[in-house]
């Protein structure tokens, strides 16, 4: 059977589940920020403590001295923890990487408008050689006045 274009997909069982890319991308970064922090070490150093003082000292031991319990815990723990740092990293290299481009985009508008100030004020310039300044005219009505003077007193 061939498919038609105008009509929708019929909806099929999928296998793998569904989940939202962006939120769990917003989850692991805020774990990976947590596993930065220095309060997670602290709770991670308290619970092996507790962990191994209740196994040492407590005749409830569910995890005897090798603790080999504790050290499945804790890989299992690093193995969750790796791939969500670096899914963190991920996407602050792609936040980055938008900010870059768009810091080099302002930093062209800004040289461009830079560039064409310079040649306005160029401009002005040259126009305000062509012009007669104030000292220029003060000086040619006193040399005037003084022409006058002299030209009177003949």
């Amino acid at each position: 059977m061939t498919e038609r274009l105008d009509q929708p997909r019929e909806m099929r069982m999928r296998l793998r589940p569904h989940y939202d890319p962006e939120a769990f991308g917003r989850l692991s970064e805020r774990i990976a920020r947590f596993i930065g922090t220095a309060r997670f070490l602290v709770y991670m150093t308290v619970f092996v403590a507790v962990w191994v003082l209740w196994n040492a000292l407590t005749p409830l031991k569910f995890d005897p001295y090798p603790y080999i319990f504790l050290t499945l815990m804790l890989s299992l723990q690093a193995s969750y923890a790796a791939p969500l740092i670096l899914l963190a990293q991920n996407r602050q290299a792609d936040r980055d990487r938008v900010q870059g481009e768009q810091d080099r985009l302002a930093a062209e508008r800004n040289q461009a408008e830079i560039e064409y100030l310079t040649r306005e004020i160029a401009g002005l310039r040259v126009a305000l050689g062509e012009v007669a300044t104030r000292d220029y005219l003060r000086a040619e009505l006193q040399r005037l006045g003084e022409q006058l003077g002299s030209s009177e007193r003949r």
